[in-house]
């Protein structure tokens, strides 16, 4: 199945939701490799949504160039936690388009997923309408790609090149809305012992 995505904020609008992640980490300097699991809500917002416009400001850019924007929330857990280890967050991010396509520009942070300063990151769809992410913080740079294999499912790998030099896979499914899913209260993780 063919999604139609011709820019990136309509990859985003499709990204809406609430998700299941399944997930890989393969760390190289220990050769080995993490399973872990998240549940990840991605709500669309509106250009004039003041958070979009404060973050634009934020990062010295005109908050009339933003094309997109999204707030996301996740709650995750890996095989090698321990007791009070919490992989929980939030974030919202706007996109900065670089030509009338919406196909590669910035995407603004108000913070980081490696650190919780705000961050900036460059996107850009290539050929068969993945997004790809380059993130770049002071110890280390983290390159991700997007795609959807159909409506419900997105795939996501990443490379992590720095401090803790990783590669992960993640497998996203679509969960259908319901109030045990979409609430922020009592997100839970799914974890399977595989990473799938």
């Amino acid at each position: 199945m063919t999604l139609d995505i011709v820019d990136a904020p309509t990859f985003f609008r499709l990204s809406c939701g609430t998700w299941r992640s399944q997930r890989s980490v393969h760390h190289l300097l220990h050769r080995r490799s993490e399973a872990g699991g998240s549940l990840i809500v991605v709500e669309d917002l509106e250009l004039n949504d003041e958070r979009l416009l404060t973050m634009a400001r934020q990062h010295d850019q005109d908050p009339g160039l933003i094309i997109g924007g999204s707030y996301v929330r996740w709650s995750a857990s890996m095989a090698w936690d321990r007791d009070g280890d919490a992989h929980d967050g939030e974030t919202c991010f706007a996109l900065i388009g670089d030509g009338e396509s919406a196909r590669s520009g910035t995407m603004l942070r108000d913070q980081g997923y490696a650190e919780k300063a705000p961050a900036t990151s460059t996107f850009s769809m290539d050929d068969r309408d993945g997004l790809v992410l380059c993130t770049s913080y002071e110890m280390m740079t983290v390159w991700e790609r997007f795609s959807f294999s159909g409506p419900d499912v997105r795939v996501r790998s990443s490379t992590v090149e720095g401090l803790s030099n990783n590669a992960s896979f993640c497998v996203e499914t679509r969960l259908k809305s319901d109030s045990s899913t979409t609430g922020g209260e009592g997100m839970t993780a799914l974890v399977s012992p595989f990473g799938w």
